[in-house]
């Protein structure tokens, strides 16, 4: 995977998450991107050597277990393989998933 091509996937989430959350705050943190919205974290997101890393907290994880059943996750945490297309749908719905638990806080 060429830099280039993980930087047009960043680019990818980065333009979902504007598209859906104009009111954002964007930050580094854990050196990564990280987007606030209402104070609160929405998400991280980053290159990896061999995948995507979107860090969207464990109720994601959980809320999508069946949609995330292809790809290996961690405690809030999923990779998406270099080699693959972005899940550009999946990560629309996560990333509405958490505006919609911020908003319920």
């Amino acid at each position: 995977m060429t830099p280039e091509t993980q930087r047009s996937k960043l680019i990818q989430i980065h333009n979902l998450i504007k598209d859906a959350v104009p009111e954002r705050e964007e930050k580094i943190s854990y050196d990564m991107p990280t987007i606030r919205y209402k104070g609160k974290v929405l998400l991280h997101f980053a290159a990896q050597k061999h995948h995507i890393g979107l860090y969207a907290f464990p109720e994601s994880n959980i809320e999508f277990i069946e949609r995330l059943n292809r790809y290996k996750t961690g405690r809030g945490s999923i990779q998406f393989p270099n080699n693959e297309e972005l899940p550009l749908a999946l990560i629309s719905d996560i990333i509405q998933f958490r505006i919609e638990t911020i908003d319920r806080m």
